[in-house]
């Protein structure tokens, strides 16, 4: 009768049982383990008086920011960021570069600010300046004193974080105010003068750090286009301008523009938008045919402007500078009007506005 003790063992060697065990045991890796740890003051300014901070480019790359019970302060983001609050600030100057969600300001009062955005809103907020770019409806809730004028800014990669938020440099709604909660016989929001500097509102940064950045106000540089949005036109002729997607049509719009401005003319709004054939026949009526394969390349860029004798000027411009690039132009000045009314109308029930 054999031992039972005496068949071969099949315990592995205390070698390799220690190597499979130490194998078992290694903890698993997931790529968000790799990630840098964030910290959250990163990431908020809190409690500050009488200072000049802020963020330079690269430093938040589309993270979540926050601001809180500031005083007198200069304040700049110049960086793409989720979303932006601001909270219970007063007498401060703010910079808010591209955000691609909301900025919403709560409880602040003397604020003049910068600020490009998908959704701007402000709650029982007191006297404020916004020079502004968002590409929905602003909101006003239980505010007053609201002053609103064209985002008018620059520095070398500006442009990279708007496309980095998800936010088109020709979808600008600016003076476009909803208020929530209107006052019967009151007016709780207005426009800016014109000829209000954004400088004088909200300084070029003087700290060391800061001045690397290269801002520039001034118009011609501004990386939006400055329009005249809501307000009153100088002449009853304006003229649509259409540029169908391409490689250069950023280029082309903002070329014609400043030829266009440069001759006097206003340039008061314009849009980036996609379009489906169908919506040809909507924008374009008996022309529709020859833009259909156009519209199904990409979103198309229209610019409406102002001024006597803008479609000459205009049509002039399409067969001068622009005959290598396919565009839409308004035919005379008795078309023009209904050409403005159907595209920008069907661009803002495009974009929900």
């Amino acid at each position: 009768m054999g031992c039972f003790f005496s068949k071969k063992s099949k315990r592995k060697p205390e070698k390799e049982q220690a190597e499979t065990t130490t194998d078992e045991e290694a903890p698993k890796q997931y790529s968000w383990d790799k990630r840098e740890k964030v910290d959250p003051k990163d990431y908020m300014l809190t409690g500050l008086k009488d200072e000049t901070v802020g963020r330079l480019p690269g430093t938040l790359s589309g993270q979540q920011f926050a601001i809180q019970d500031c005083e007198n302060c200069n304040i700049y983001v110049f960086d793409h960021s989720a979303t932006i609050t601001i909270d219970d600030c007063t007498n401060c100057r703010l910079f808010l570069g591209p955000v691609k969600g909301s900025v919403f300001f709560r409880d602040c009062k003397d604020c003049k600010c910068v600020v490009a955005c998908q959704q701007f809103r402000t709650r029982d907020c007191k006297k404020m300046e916004v020079f502004l770019s968002c590409a929905t409806q602003p909101i006003i809730e239980s505010s007053s004193g609201m002053r609103f004028g064209c985002f008018q800014y620059y520095y070398p990669e500006l442009a990279f974080q708007f496309k980095d938020a998800s936010l088109s440099i020709f979808n600008n709604n600016w003076s476009n105010i909803h208020d929530f909660t209107p006052v019967s016989g009151e007016t709780n929001w207005s426009l800016l003068p014109e000829d209000t500097a954004v400088q004088d509102c909200v300084p070029l940064p003087d700290t060391d750090g800061f001045k690397a950045v290269r801002v520039s106000t001034e118009a011609s540089r501004s990386i939006v286009p400055i329009t005249s949005g809501q307000r009153r036109k100088n002449s009853d002729e304006s003229c649509l301008f259409v540029f169908f997607a391409g490689d250069y049509t950023t280029a082309n719009a903002r070329k014609l523009t400043d030829e266009m401005v440069g001759k006097g003319f206003i340039l008061v709004q314009t849009k980036e938008v996609s379009m489906r054939p169908e919506d040809a026949n909507r924008v374009f009526h008996q022309n529709a045919e020859d833009y259909t394969s156009l519209i199904e390349k990409g979103p198309v860029v229209a610019l409406e402007f102002n001024g006597e004798g803008a479609v000459e000027a205009c049509r002039s411009m399409a067969s001068d500078v622009f005959s290598s690039a396919k565009v839409y132009v308004s035919e005379n000045k008795a078309s023009a009007c209904r050409d403005v009314d159907n595209f920008f109308n069907f661009a803002d029930m495009q974009m929900g506005i």
